[in-house]
């Protein structure tokens, strides 16, 4: 058996196409155009990699992008009166605070500040809450998550009462995503680093989300036959024939994998793309919910 690849990055682009189409929609109505607020405290530089490309992305499909930066020694009084500056201001829909925060920051009580409404993040204790409880519904949901999902969808992948396994219990991966499977009607296991027997646990998956952040950890004799992959890792592996002297790597071992998944997210080009498609699609559907208040 060789694996279908699910590309992530074309089904982004669909999305994107999407989105792009509906602002220019609103253009042409005469409707406000959605803004996204992006907050950046301090230099880390993969978090200002990530903000570069969401701001870029909006730029593409015709969003307002607004960037805040603030010093990695900015108080937490400075950090939430900027996020309640941002929840008054009507052109901004969306407020996006960029994670990891510098160490000193309550990273909760800056999410709790942000609108429920402009969450586009989906990070906000009320609507992670809303997530976990039965017959409730968030009013966003965290992108990287949701863009999983959306790819076993996209694949037609029978999700109620399939064995589901979750590799990793992050609050911003594998907890909700664990989450949105149980919705989804599957049986989850959430698999973390004090689980027993792991490989026989995985053994035992119709459907594995791997996002613990260890390079080619799954193997192909923990895979079963003809199962779903959706490999959220992303990890340099040193490689001195790559040009910049390593490779990214999933957290699956792709190559050995392949032959006996059904179907399986490449590193890169699966999962990364659909993050930020989601979280352009959440913000539309803020500036959706802003036409309705």
């Amino acid at each position: 058996m060789t694996a279908k690849i699910i590309d992530g990055k074309a089904t982004g682009e669909r999305i994107r196409a999407e989105v792009k189409a509906a602002i220019d929609k609103r253009k042409a109505e005469g409707k406000s155009i959605p803004g996204l607020a992006t907050v950046l405290v301090g230099e880390n530089p993969a978090s200002k990699v990530y903000v570069r490309n969401k701001q870029k992305a909006c730029a593409e499909v015709g969003i307002h992008s607004f960037g805040y930066n603030l010093p990695g020694d900015a108080s937490q009084e400075e950090v939430e009166a900027l996020v309640r500056k941002l929840d008054a201001d009507p052109t901004v829909n969306g407020i996006l605070v960029q994670l990891p925060l510098p160490g000193h920051l309550d990273e909760e009580k800056v999410l709790t500040a942000i609108d429920l409404k402009k969450d586009v993040d989906g990070f906000h204790p009320v609507n992670i809450g809303r997530l976990a409880q039965k017959g409730r519904e968030p009013v966003f949901t965290p992108c990287t998550p949701a863009g999983c999902m959306y790819l076993l969808e996209d694949e037609g992948v029978q999700i109620a009462g399939a064995n589901a396994v979750v590799l990793g219990r992050s609050n911003i991966v594998g907890m909700p995503v664990a989450l949105l499977l149980t919705k989804a009607n599957a049986t989850v296991t959430i698999v973390h680093s004090r689980s027993k027997n792991i490989p026989e646990i995985v053994r035992g998956a119709d459907i594995l989300v791997a996002a613990i952040g260890q390079p080619e950890f799954v193997k192909k004799d923990w895979v079963k036959p003809g199962s779903y992959i959706i490999d959220v890792g992303i990890n340099q592996v040193e490689d001195p024939t790559a040009k910049r002297g390593y490779r990214l790597a999933g957290d699956v071992a792709f190559n050995e994998v392949s032959e006996v998944a059904a179907a399986i997210t490449p590193v890169p080009g699966g999962v990364g793309p659909m993050t930020i498609a989601m979280l352009l699609k959440n913000t539309l559907h803020a500036a959706e919910l802003a036409d309705q208040s």
